[in-house]
């Protein structure tokens, strides 16, 4: 899809216009130029992976069993065995359903040139259907949109879970639960715009410990009732459900808590690749949850008290305190995994045009994928202080999480649906019958958790739609505004032809006009030539070509079509993952015999001033949402980091 980009007024350059990346630098995620990983030891990254992929997940048998059993606990008065076995089961289940099946085994293998996501997916299921439909685009902006609500719940509840431990160790730290919470959330926030580089060499091999100690601390507790192996037995499953009516459908969405992070295998996929995430989950983190879930649950049957916190109360009492403080820093992690996903999920949004610029800090000389995009920052933390100080307790908050979650992995299986059916190009009733019982997992999960609505859960809801109002506004409001540009211009071939029998006074030097539609003339040149009169030696009509695959190869970065002796039209081509830098971009042009020289070429761009227009084909709200998002669009020199001693704007105005 080719796109322009505006200034922050609007520009001639359409709103969408984003990342591209320097010819011989990174891609996004620390990528080589060619598009491929830097090569690292399998075992250095299925390490990695851990730190990053694995840190929501990670966290989840902090609350997952003990609020499932809480909805079973008859009062206070405990439960039963079979109670424990079908419960367990269900959380063992859910990771070997959910995440190995679903995740680890089946999308991990829809890629997107090694990418993975719900964008990712979105342009992937795109590319195989050959075009962009409203129902692909639909549930890509919905994906997204439900993301960023998972993102602002999880380092909550993660934190929080972590910190209450306190309480077990001594019943003073009860007051100053909230407090510390909100201190170590706001330093957390705090140290975003430094990057992750210099954390994450420690994030691995400290939540391989987490992991090492969830195992160890269920080991020590199977052998209290090895009855606990049962679990592994499908049927306690089956039968706590089906014998506990509406309560086994309200367990149903705390169970999922244990899943929470699944998305993440999948969204992450690019970082560290799919043999190494598979390989970290086959040999150390589904081992660490099953242990540790299954010596939850020996536990609670051999001491019925342990109801209140399972899980901290596997330790023994000298390590309670040190397990408090590693499950702190683990929450950390997990919630820094999710921090930077929504900036990476950020700057997808904006290449893939759905939403406008927004400025994106590099962290590191080395690695691109490592960015702060201090808006999305700020929003986030604003967000999970008001979450923390609403809710007051991990229990409350687990009341208001998983139905983004489970939204998402609903948009996940119908996302993969396409792919089964039109990708691999598998039969109707094939692709029909495969992704069926995810979905009625998927949709069995996510109406367990809409009952929890009333209770908290609106909020995610309500995030969820705002968002995808916002998203989708932006990508009606661009559709809109360049139909109606198209429609009042002149073809550019035309029009220097036209230059070509009367041509203006010349002047030395090359301009370079950005556009979205290399077809037509930008209004920037042609409103160069009505007031100025003139026109440059060289003319270069520069386009953004935005394609749905993460990277491009460095040798397919540029095309030059000439016009004609006066101008050329020169393509640039950027994936959804890679990052701006026109005039690197540009400096490939000499190899392919176009002339460029930074000091001798101006860069015009058209800055929009858009009115609202009750026949803009949207509502006046959304046209002057659409306006306002376009307003607070960074910078367009800025953004693709053009000398700002070298950039000419010139304005118009019109109507969307």
């Amino acid at each position: 899809m080719s796109q322009e980009t505006p200034s922050p007024a609007t520009a001639d350059i359409d709103p969408t216009l984003t990342n591209c990346n320097e010819p011989n630098g990174n891609g996004g995620n620390g990528h080589s130029a060619d598009g491929h990983a830097p090569k690292a030891s399998l075992f250095a990254l299925a390490l990695g992976s851990v730190g990053v992929v694995y840190g929501d997940i990670g966290t989840s048998p902090l609350y997952a069993l003990r609020e499932s059993l809480a909805h079973v606990s008859h009062g206070g008065a405990g439960v039963s065995r079979v109670e424990v076995l079908g419960i367990v089961s269900l959380l063992l289940w859910a990771l070997i359903f959910v995440v190995t099946i679903k995740y680890v085994l089946f999308l991990m293998r829809c890629d997107n040139k090694g990418e993975g996501g719900t964008l990712s997916l979105m342009a992937l299921a795109q590319r195989a259907i050959g075009k962009q439909t409203v129902v692909v685009t639909a549930l890509g902006i919905a994906g997204a949109a439900l993301f960023f609500g998972d993102a602002i719940i999880t380092p909550a509840i993660s934190v929080l879970s972590a910190v209450e431990g306190l309480k077990l160790v001594t019943p003073v730290f009860t007051p100053y639960i909230l407090p510390i919470t909100v201190v170590i959330l706001v330093g957390l926030f705090a140290v975003q715009s430094h990057g992750t580089g210099s954390m994450a060499k420690f994030f691995g091999p400290i939540t391989a410990v987490w992991f090492i100690v969830l195992a160890g601390l269920g080991i020590m507790h199977i052998g209290d009732d090895l009855e606990i192996f049962k679990a592994f037995n499908p049927y306690y499953a089956g039968s706590f459900l089906l014998n506990h009516g509406k309560i086994g459908f309200i367990v149903m969405g705390s169970v999922f808590l244990a899943v929470t992070g699944a998305e993440a295998l999948y969204a992450d996929m690019g970082h560290f690749g799919k043999r190494p995430i598979q390989l970290a989950w086959y040999f150390l983190v589904f081992p660490s949850l099953a242990l540790n879930y299954l010596g939850q649950g020996a536990l609670v049957l051999h001491n019925p008290e342990a109801l209140v916190n399972p899980f901290y109360l596997l330790a023994p009492e000298w390590f309670l305190l040190p397990l408090v403080l590693l499950a702190t820093v683990a929450t950390v992690i997990a919630s820094q995994a999710v921090i930077t996903g929504a900036f990476s999920l950020t700057q997808q949004a904006i290449q893939l045009g759905l939403l406008p610029r927004m400025e994106i800090r590099h962290t590191s000389e080395t690695q691109l994928g490592q960015i702060f995009l201090p808006k999305v920052n700020r929003m986030i933390l604003i967000g999970v202080i008001l979450l923390v100080i609403t809710f007051k307790s991990s229990s409350a908050l687990a009341s208001a999480y998983g139905i983004a979650v489970t939204a998402t992995m609903i948009v996940d299986a119908l996302l993969g649906y396409i792919i089964v059916r039109q990708m691999w190009k598998w039969s109707r009733f094939a692709s029909i019958a495969f992704i069926t019982p995810f979905l009625i997992i998927d949709f069995a999960f996510f109406s367990a958790n809409a009952l929890k609505i009333a209770d908290g859960g609106f909020i995610p809801v309500t995030m969820g739609l705002v968002l995808f109002v916002i998203l989708w506004t932006w990508v009606k409001g661009t559709r809109i505004l360049m139909e109606k540009t198209h429609k009042d211009s002149i073809p550019v071939r035309e029009l220097f032809s036209m230059l070509e029998r009367n041509p203006p006074h010349r002047v030395p030097g090359t301009a370079i006009f950005l556009t979205s539609d290399s077809e037509v003339a930008p209004a920037a040149l042609m409103h160069n030539l009505k007031h100025n009169r003139v026109l440059h030696e060289h003319n270069v009509v520069l386009t953004i070509k935005n394609e749905e695959t993460p990277r491009v190869p460095v040798e397919r970065r540029v095309t030059i079509t000439p016009i004609n002796e006066m101008a050329s039209v020169v393509t640039l081509h950027f994936g959804y993952m890679e990052t701006p830098n026109i005039p690197k971009a540009l400096a490939k042009c000499r190899k392919l015999g176009l002339k460029f020289d930074i000091m001798s070429t101006s860069f015009f761009l058209g800055k929009r001033n858009i009115k609202a227009s009750a026949r803009s084909g949207m509502p006046m709200w959304q046209d002057n949402l659409y306006i306002a998002m376009a307003k607070d669009a960074a910078n367009a020199t800025d953004f693709f980091q053009i000398p700002t001693g070298r950039v000419i704007e010139l304005g118009t105005q019109i109507t969307i």
